[in-house]
């Protein structure tokens, strides 16, 4: 079990690297979430992934799902929260992830004919985020395929801290 979710994060990492010609590299697993490096100078980027330890429906056929956050140390961005959702999204659509209480407004736009991300659609929430996420417990992402289906993903929030943590080392930020 332990493997198949390593292997399945690799995989995701591979997907997720931004393109470059160097391979992410992994700086550790914490819990449920393993932190990544990739690219070096201006093309250096960091991250900390996660799959969903539940989603639904489960009848439906995805891609590679996940939770990351990502720090980008030439475009000075740190901790940059992105849903993959596994399949092409509705357009312009409407997701969320929920922390406790709290739920973040995301929008959804797809690759270039691939599948759709979730972006944070106020960035002024970004450290509100960022914060619920290191005292939480779970997050639970909400999506629409470009069909209409509606999915929900639940991530679990331990060992995020230690991957950004590493994150942030691994890129000085």
């Amino acid at each position: 079990m332990i493997r198949r979710s390593l292997l399945g994060l690799f995989l995701a990492a591979a997907c997720a690297a931004p393109a470059s010609a160097e391979p992410a590299t992994l700086l550790g697993v914490f819990q449920n979430w393993s932190a990544f490096s990739t690219g070096s100078g201006s093309s250096l980027t960091c991250y900390a992934l996660s799959s969903p330890r539940a989603t639904r429906p489960t009848n439906v056929k995805r891609g590679p799902i996940f939770l990351m956050v990502s720090d980008w140390p030439a475009r000075k961005v740190k901790a940059e929260p992105q849903i993959v959702f596994g399949y092409p999204t509705k357009e312009d659509g409407a997701a969320s992830l929920a922390v406790a209480a709290d739920k973040y407004a995301f929008f959804m736009r797809n690759e270039a004919g691939g599948d759709g991300n979730g972006w944070l659609k106020a960035l002024g929430d970004n450290e509100r985020l960022i914060e619920a996420m290191t005292k939480g417990v779970s997050a639970v992402a909400k999506g629409i395929s470009k069909r209409g289906t509606t999915t929900t993903d639940t991530y679990s929030l331990a060992g995020f801290t230690d991957a950004m943590a590493k994150v942030h080392a691994a890129c000085n930020m």
